[in-house]
């Protein structure tokens, strides 16, 4: 194998300069998973689309993304990281302009897929380029960088997809990323040398494994992403996805752990502080995306926000995250990062359940301190799992390890989402019976409420039918608001226990003493 590229003594162009740049591409990359939540509907709209139809402009991203994520670690190795994450940030610029170019939603769908495809290998690619770059304590700083990315990346997508649609319109959500993303792709391809190309990995790759990891991820995510829409199980199609995801996934582990030079190091899992730090990834996916997914949804259904004001409700949420890098690193540098991570995952426990506290009449100031708490601890929350999790590995193995760890957020973020979807629609359910059982003629206070409001439709519309049927629809809206947000709060409860869990978990991990010489990022080796 041939050797890394490592300067005896690098300057801040070969060092700080490049990183930064990988970091504009992650971002980016990152923004696009979320940047399309809030504006569904302009481009539904937009493209002719059902509203079941244009959930897959997000679905095919997401199921791209996730399979390609895990494969980067051999794919930096047979192309390397320069030159891989030149044409990630190329491939995703061109496919960036092509979905503003969708002329129907099935051209927007396969748009975005390859949008996903292409664009992946830029996230965990950033991951095990921080190792190379910065050694010794600095690396408290490159994880404090890479994990903000990462929590507040997404967070901003809504904001700033709703943003451009409501000043510009949604072509502009893709358009936008073509002249910052073609400046990422010539500068990677002259700024970063950190390992050679190996082609010759390409006669020795495991394709079987990597045809079953592919099948198994994308059914998963298929799965997790139609299962509410479908009713889960009493749809044929949902049946069969998850059927063929479970016996993939199977064959895969199977294939992975007894074929000599599998793509993807499951063996990594054996590595107490690496599997750990992924469980721990996971259930920070679950957090952020949840939390990104559910309270959009509650301003734009519960309270009738627009983009642009659900934008500016859940701005806090990336201000604070912002807030918390400082001050992340000011205590890293003094204290053991696992005390910071039990206060990262415990005060975002923390801040779902000042989420389940939740009212219909919730908006920007009253999710304030909430949205406070749970974006200022994400740093501590994600950053030392980076650190702890991936830096415990020797640097042969990091690159192929770092997929799996980025894997592992995004699945998170998937499971969370399906399980939030889940719950909304059964508890908003059992919650609309429970109260719809005590609206009964002995409730006085609702006697009241009907009979005022049907007075005053008859005064109106001058019958007395269409005052009491006015009076009956105003006590069902009434009755599914207040059973809707009660589920939201079951939700925000559901994910407070996750973290719970997840703080319980952190003296479980060792500390890790990163190395004072230069280490590569495992390229090479």
């Amino acid at each position: 194998m041939t050797a890394p590229v490592t300067p005896a003594q690098p300057s801040w162009v070969r060092s700080l300069l490049p990183f930064v740049v990988m970091c504009f591409g992650m971002f980016i990359a990152l923004l696009d998973i979320q940047i399309v939540a809030s504006s569904l509907q302009d481009i539904g709209g937009g493209l002719s689309a059902s509203q079941d139809e244009i959930s897959w402009v997000q679905t095919a991203y997401l199921i791209a993304e996730i399979i390609v994520i895990p494969l980067s670690g051999w794919l930096t190795r047979v192309f390397s990281t320069r030159w891989l994450f030149t044409a990630s940030a190329a491939g995703f610029t061109l496919t960036s302009m092509l979905c503003g170019l969708a002329w129907n939603i099935d051209s927007m769908i396969v748009f975005r897929a390859l949008q996903g495809l292409l664009g992946a290998s830029m996230i965990p690619t950033v991951f095990t380029s921080s190792f190379h770059y910065f050694q010794g304590p600095r690396r408290v700083y490159a994880a404090a960088v890479v994990g903000t990315i990462a929590s507040v990346a997404p967070t901003l997508g809504p904001v700033i997809g709703g943003w451009i649609t409501d000043t510009w319109n949604w072509h502009w959500l893709f358009y936008i990323n073509v002249v910052p993303g073609a400046l990422i792709a010539v500068l990677v391809a002259i700024l970063v040398k950190i390992d050679e190309p190996d082609i010759k990995l390409l006669k020795e790759a495991d394709y079987p494994g990597i045809l079953l990891m592919a099948v198994a991820l994308g059914t998963l995510e298929y799965t997790l992403e139609e299962g509410t829409r479908a009713n889960w199980f009493d749809d044929q199609t949902i049946r069969t996805t998850a059927t063929i995801a479970a016996i993939s996934s199977l064959l895969f582990f199977i294939r992975s752990l007894t074929y000599s030079k599998p793509v993807v190091d499951l063996r990594a899992f054996g590595n107490r502080n690496f599997a750990i730090g992924c469980l721990l990834s996971f259930v920070t996916g679950i957090g952020i995306f949840s939390t990104i997914y559910l309270t959009p949804l509650f301003l734009g259904y519960v309270r009738g926000f627009n983009a642009w004001e659900t934008g500016l409700a859940v701005f806090s949420t990336g201000a604070a995250s912002m807030l918390g890098v400082p001050f992340y690193i000011m205590l890293a540098k003094r204290y053991d990062i696992r005390w910071l991570m039990m206060f990262g995952l415990a005060s975002f426990g923390i801040s779902m359940w000042g989420f389940s506290a939740i009212t219909h009449d919730w908006g920007g100031d009253q999710l304030f301190w909430p949205q406070v708490f749970r974006g200022f601890p994400q740093v501590f929350a994600v950053a030392p799992a980076v650190t702890l999790g991936l830096g415990s590995l020797p640097p042969e193995r990091l690159k192929y390890a770092s997929g799996l760890f980025n894997m592992m957020r995004n699945l998170g973020g998937a499971v969370g989402i399906a399980v939030s979807a889940a719950i909304l629609n059964n508890r908003t359910n059992m919650h609309f019976n429970a109260i719809a059982s005590n609206l009964t003629p002995a409730n006085g206070a609702m006697e009241r409420l009907t009979a005022g409001v049907a007075r005053r439709y008859s005064e109106i519309a001058g019958s007395i039918n269409d005052g009491q049927t006015a009076a009956l629809k105003q006590l069902f809206r009434l009755a599914y608001r207040e059973a809707s947000t009660m589920a939201y709060a079951d939700a925000f409860r559901v994910i407070m226990a996750a973290f719970v869990v997840a703080t319980a978990l952190v003296p479980l991990l060792r500390n890790v003493t990163p190395p004072k010489s230069p280490q590569p990022g495992g390229g090479g080796h």
